[in-house]
């Protein structure tokens, strides 16, 4: 019999908190959720004031007997599920099923998987706190009623299938509306003039360019204006006008917050939200590293706060001072943004000194790729602020003005360690000005005129997105990631080239939720309702005010629709393939793996084929049509059309122009690949 239970949500999470603790304390996993709503209805009693009907999940029978069984032995049960209001929610699910009371002190929440914070926590129960459950419980409960309220409408006036969600939809319209502004957007021309320079001491070279006219700023807009100015310039005195030397200093970014650790791990390595936060987990709930043992290498990843503990402050400073001295250490605090519930730390490491180099061989590639990038982050927040020296001449010549502006790096502080990088923000010029002295000439070597064209904004990327529905208040820190994968899974989006574009099934569905919910389907009512799930959070709400508030409008609105909408017809892309069972062009239809095509004629034609892509390098074998191929789980692989007849090539990488296929070499190559990934896995798992 144990003395302890404890459940937390994972059996990964399980494993290393049972190494903390003495063989008197089990540790179990409820393998998250245990009761929901149901999927069969929408499960909210209307007519009982929008009682949630929660059952148990189908297929947790036995999970529930054992955790009962254990619960009914020991004899104190612990709840440690994650620090938030899913996980708070799920804990008060767990007392429910295993009647623990509600005055019961059985609540543990630790912001990093430790020995000494595990330990701690144990010392320190409380009570659930429902006022984060009933938060959670109203997401739950508004989302279910706008789902299952609007998706039947889209079944009966669209398509069967279709499916509509509160945060999703108003996803799905800042994409759709990103992509009309770019339809819509007209090019304006514009001109820049670059000059070339010498100082004739140094005979040290350095750019210019055209700035305006008796130092007021000048826009060139066509060729003619342009050639006005060069006629006038051509053959003139180049005068330094003005020489301002001066210093700018470039302070570190906060440590990680969910949303900027999404956007850089996507800028930075490459990774889709989804996995971000799939190898984030796995390192807040603990990988083994050597004679540590198994330890969580980070806090918790689901955060919208840039606070650190008095701590982690002084071991950042410690770890500073001894590998870069004193002059590289500043202690920084930083502002949490208005809205963050700012409940948990920012993401950080759990051990200063667990360095990622030093347990480099425990990670996997992409566990140490993540770990490296949080870990960095947070050293460079502490450090000195980087300083440059900076130069900027105003160059005359016939009354035009020439601006040269430069800067040199001086201090690098933090950014001995980490640079942060900013989508869209171009890199810091660095033109390298020469010693320059006011009424001094320069020479002039080239006038280089330039016409360009402003550019339409650019479509959003999974980077851009998190950052935008942040910046809005749109959703939190725990459905960046869900949010988007959903409206990738539905097709109302689609990725080209890491950029979001929607389909046309997405613009259709955004027109006409947009133009009938117009009142739910919007950015402020999106961002007022997140307002007031904090309000419930923080006991300033009642949670069932606000769904009552919101579903008499509601309601009224989707029976007004169901009455009002007329069908609307969803045309079918065409192929240019003939189905060659009855003639008819094939159309391109979506199924559980991706695209295929599908005849026209269904029911009486039931033909259908997938579609096959290729690449444009022949296959290095034969010289055929390679083709792009999947597996079950979605990982890409290259195979010659010949493949299986005359020609055996087949790789998980695809045919370089000119180079030769050798297959044992490939083969080696992969089986390395794999045996590391293995080792890895091995080590992780003791």
């Amino acid at each position: 019999m144990a003395d302890k239970l404890i459940i937390v949500e994972s059996p990964a999470k399980a494993n290393t908190i049972k190494k903390f603790l003495g063989g008197s304390t089990k540790v179990m996993a409820s393998m998250g959720h245990i009761r929901d709503l149901p999927k069969s209805k929408m499960g909210i009693n209307i007519e009982q004031d929008f009682e949630p009907e929660y059952i148990n999940i189908r297929g947790k029978g036995d999970l529930i007997k054992a955790l009962k069984k254990e619960a009914k032995n020991a004899k104190q049960v612990y709840l440690a599920t994650d620090p938030d209001r899913e996980g708070e929610a799920i804990a008060w699910h767990l007392a429910h099923i295993l009647e623990i009371p509600e005055d019961s002190s059985c609540r543990i929440t630790f912001n990093e998987i430790t020995k000494e914070t595990v330990k701690e926590s144990i010392k320190k129960p409380r009570k659930i706190d429902m006022n984060l459950t009933d938060a959670q419980q109203a997401r739950r409960v508004l989302d279910r009623m706008v789902g299952y309220k609007i998706s039947p409408v889209l079944w009966k006036k669209v398509k069967r299938g279709l499916s509509a969600g509160r945060v999703q939809s108003v996803a799905v319209k800042l994409i759709v509306d990103r992509e009309e502004e770019i339809e819509h957007f007209i090019p304006e021309e514009y001109w820049n003039i670059y000059a070339t320079l010498t100082e004739p001491n140094s005979k040290k070279q350095f750019g210019a360019t055209f700035y305006g006219k008796a130092g007021k700023k000048l826009e060139l807009h066509t060729k003619e204006e342009v050639e006005e100015i060069l006629s006038q310039i051509q053959k003139g005195t180049y005068i330094v006008a003005d020489v301002k030397k001066g210093e700018k200093k470039k302070a570190p970014a906060p440590p990680f917050t969910t949303s900027t650790m999404q956007q850089e791990a996507s800028r930075k390595l490459g990774f889709t939200l989804k996995k971000t936060m799939s190898v984030a987990q796995g390192l807040y709930e603990g990988v083994h590293v050597g004679e540590r043992g198994t330890v969580g290498l980070i806090t918790y990843m689901r955060t919208d706060s840039t606070r650190i503990s008095d701590e982690a402050r002084a071991a950042a400073k410690n770890y500073i001072t001894a590998t870069y001295g004193a002059s590289y250490y500043e202690n920084r605090y930083y502002k949490t943004k208005q809205n963050a519930q700012d409940a948990h730390e920012a993401i950080r490491p759990t051990y200063v000194d667990l360095n990622p180099e030093k347990i480099k061989d425990y990670l996997t590639n992409d566990q140490y790729k993540l770990y490296r990038l949080i870990y960095h982050r947070f050293i460079a927040s502490q450090m000195a602020t980087a300083i440059y020296d900076t130069i900027s001449c105003d160059i005359q010549v016939n009354n035009y003005n020439f601006r040269a502006s430069g800067q040199t790096l001086k201090f690098k502080g933090f950014m001995t360690l980490y640079v942060e990088t900013i989508e869209g923000e171009k890199e810091e010029d660095s033109n390298a000005i020469p010693e320059l002295t006011v009424g001094q000439e320069v020479k002039k070597e080239k006038l280089e005129p330039k016409q360009s064209f402003t550019q339409p904004p650019a479509r959003y990327t999974e980077a851009s997105l998190v950052k935008a529905l942040e910046e809005k208040g749109i959703g939190r820190p725990s459905t960046y990631s869900p949010t988007i994968t959903t409206i990738l899974e539905r097709r109302y989006i689609q990725k080209e080239q890491k950029q979001l574009v929607p389909t046309d099934l997405g613009k259709i569905v955004n027109g006409l939720l947009v133009e009938n919910f117009k009142d739910v389907i919007n950015i402020e009512f999106t961002a007022k309702i997140e307002e007031e799930f904090d309000q419930i959070a923080e006991g300033k709400e009642e949670w069932k005010q606000i769904i009552r508030n919101f579903y008499g409008p509601f309601s009224k609105t989707v029976e007004k629709v169901e009455k009002e909408l007329e069908h609307v017809e969803l045309v079918e892309e065409v192929s240019d393939v003939p189905c060659e069972k009855c003639g008819k062009m094939m159309v391109i239809k979506y199924g559980r793996y991706g695209k295929f095509l599908a005849c026209p004629g269904f029911p009486e034609c039931k033909n259908a084929k997938p579609i096959i892509e290729t690449i444009e390098v022949p296959c290095p074998v034969c010289g055929g049509t390679v083709q792009i191929k999947k597996t079950k789980r979605g990982r890409k692989f290259y195979v010659c059309e010949n493949n299986g007849t005359s020609c055996e090539y087949i790789s998980w990488n695809p045919p370089k122009p000119g180079e030769k296929w050798e297959p044992e070499k490939e083969k080696e190559q992969n089986e390395i690949k794999a045996k590391k990934k293995t080792t890895a896995k091995k080590k992780n798992s003791k």
